[in-house]
Order: structure tokens, then sequence, then C-alpha cells
């Protein structure tokens, strides 16, 4: 069994360091918002007091944050107190360029590195079936795909560093292709007079269907917009797609289309809500 340090415990990250512990790890974690850990606790983590000291007892350290900025600022106040050879796996979603840039930073200090984020929503990371895209090298890789298993479906290597993100960021295109799929499919079911429920069951049961019909077509027939994944964390993703589509060349038009769409809720304060209330927004209810 590892001892594993564990910095971000939001709807993601929380469940998967649980997944750990349950599997006999040792596990350290420490999060901006203290009282978010009080539940593993109570399963057997410990609160390290600091990054600093998070990064000394730790001999794995996992990250699952938010932004590019944050994954930077806690992995940078960790490099120096962390052992020789400590492997860093980071599970957020960030820009393909910092995943690659940590990395190399990472290495000077003799340290490693794996850019591993993950997709399945937070009812993935709570019940232990998450995809995981992995770039670094094919040993780090096998070594964080072995740590990572008690909350993993499906882990493999896609690349080197920074491909992990790459990965994650075409998933996400997907992804938004199918949401926009779901509530412009049903909205326009609404407007047209249909009954919802039976057009999301028959179109959901189709050719039509998605993981999207599946999962937030419920979420949306009830109106319940609890994430989830949030307006604001795939406002953000999106962004990062565009920038990477723009570096390569590549139009992503949906994406941009999606992305606009969603920020309309932000504008209106609603950018903690999951992403299916993009249904809101087809319906003029904002």
């Amino acid at each position: 069994m590892a001892r594993i340090g564990f910095v971000g415990l939001g709807v993601m990250g929380a469940p998967m360091a649980g997944h750990l512990l349950n599997a006999g790890h040792t596990v350290n974690v420490w999060n901006r918002t203290q009282g978010k850990a009080d539940w593993l606790v109570e399963k057997g983590a410990k609160v390290a007091p600091n990054l600093a000291s998070l990064a000394e007892s730790s001999e794995v350290i996992i990250s699952c944050v938010g932004r590019s900025e944050d994954v930077e600022q806690v992995v940078v106040a960790m490099a120096d107190c962390a052992a020789e050879g400590t492997l860093f796996i980071d599970q957020s979603t960030i820009e393909p360029a910092m995943a690659r840039s940590l990395a190399s930073r990472l290495a000077e200090k003799g340290l490693r590195f794996v850019d591993a984020p993950v997709t399945g929503g937070s009812m993935g990371a709570q019940n232990g079936t998450l995809t995981i895209f992995c770039g670094g090298s094919a040993e780090n890789v096998e070594e964080a795909i072995e740590v990572m298993k008690p909350y993993t479906k499906r882990a493999e290597r896609v690349g080197e560093a920074g491909a992990g993100q790459m990965m994650k960021l075409a998933n996400q295109v997907a992804v938004g292709g199918a949401l926009v799929g779901l509530c412009e499919s049903l909205a326009f079911a609404a407007k047209a007079g249909l009954d919802v429920e039976q057009a999301h069951s028959m179109i959901g049961g189709g050719a039509g269907g998605s993981w999207a019909f599946q999962n937030y077509g419920p979420k949306l027939l009830s109106s319940d917009w609890t994430p989830g994944f949030s307006v604001k964390n795939q406002t953000k993703d999106f962004g990062y797609c565009e920038s990477a589509a723009a570096e390569l060349g590549v139009e992503v038009p949906m994406t941009a289309l999606v992305n606009q769409l969603l920020k309309r809720l932000s504008e209106v304060g609603r950018e903690e809500d999951t992403t299916a209330a993009l249904y809101d927004v087809y319906l003029d209810r904002l």
C-alpha cells in the first residue's frame, strides 16, 4: 500500500480519496476548505496542516483542483519538499502546455509527473467508474494506473506528458455535442407541445440516445440543476478546448457555440448549476 497525499476535495476529489482509503492506502489530504475533509477523517484520512507537510509524508501526490494556475500553485508549493522520485499525478483538467511545463520542471528536481484527467462526472467518482487519460512515460503511467485502480473503470496511456490533457479536451468536445443535442432536442419537443418525458424515453432509446440522455435527461426532466458537472467547470474546459484548437489550426464551431450558450447561465449567476441547465437557455427561462 502507498503513502498518498491528495490535494483537492471537491465533488470529484473527495470520493476519489475515499476509494483510496477503502483500498487500504495511507491517505493524507489537504483542501482550502478544511471542513470538506471531515468525513474522510472519519474513514481514516489525516489532514495535513499545509502542502509542504503533505509532500514530505507522501510517495505519491494526487491533485484534483481547478484551473491551470491552481495546479501550478500547489505543485510548485510541494516540489521543494517532496522526496526524490515522488510521483505527482494531476487529475485536474488543465492546459496541455501547463502539463508539459510541470513535467519538465519536476523532472529537473528528480520528481515524476503524470497528467491524468478524468471523465465520468461526480457519479463516476462516487461509483469508482472513471475513465482516465494518462500522459507521461510508460513506467510512470503504469505506476499511476495501479494507484488509481480503486476509482477507475478504464485508464490508459495516450502519450507523453500533456497528451492526457489533449485527449481530455477532445473528450470535452464530444461532451459538448452530446449536451447540446440533449437540450436542443427536448426543448424543440417542448416548444412543439410534445410530451417531453415521452420524447426523452423514445429518442434516448434510439439512434439519438447518448450518455447525456441517460444521465442528464432525468435531471433535466425534474429541473434538478445540482451538479453533476458545473457550468463554471465546463466553460473553463471549453476555453481550454478553444485555445488548443487555435494553436492546432482546428475549427471547433460547435464547442464555441455551446460555450457561448453556457456563459449565458453564468451571466445570471448560475455558474454552479449542472450543465444540463442549458435546457433553460433554450426555453428562455433565465
